[in-house]
């Protein structure tokens, strides 16, 4: 797993989103993947001062395993995973070498497995899919942060 980080030259959030990558070849780089954004996460909220909720830590470890063990299973060759803090949320977004769209399954309580882009889809505030020259990217955008009111945030209707 190799990892980069950044907020270049010194420039306000504002100007220049944070963000760090990784990329993953082994099923065993899943746990590592993870390990990433909750490291990354706890930077974000101790360093910058941002909300980081309790839930979209768990959420966003959440859609980086599910998004991670996918490129795994279905793509051959290493997956890149990117978290990029940008307008109050977090993207996470996963490129592979399979250009291939996932199958987006309708919801089915009684289907055993691959409810997973399901829950993803479900937790997040938008999911895009984009095709790239060589595989594709998909992205996936976490709310930072719960509502005042103590609601929680996620896909807007």
């Amino acid at each position: 797993m190799e990892q980069t980080a950044g907020c270049e030259g010194g420039q306000s959030l504002m100007e220049d989103p944070l963000s760090v990558s990784g990329a993953f070849e082994g099923s065993e780089d899943i746990a590592v993947a993870r390990d990433l954004a909750r490291s990354f996460l706890t930077g974000v909220q101790a360093v910058y001062g941002l909300p980081v909720s309790g839930r979209a830590m768990g959420m966003v470890q959440l859609v980086v395993s599910e998004l991670v063990t996918n490129a795994r299973k279905y793509a051959p060759g290493p997956c890149l995973l990117t978290l990029e803090v940008n307008g109050g949320a977090v993207e996470v977004t996963v490129w592979d070498s399979n250009p291939t769209p996932p199958a987006i399954l309708p919801p089915d309580p009684m289907r055993i497995g691959q409810h997973g882009l399901e829950i993803v889809m479900a937790v997040g505030q938008s999911f895009t899919v984009h095709r790239e020259p060589v595989g594709k990217r998909i992205t996936a955008a976490i709310v930072l942060a719960d509502d005042p009111g103590g609601d929680v945030t996620g896909r807007r209707l």
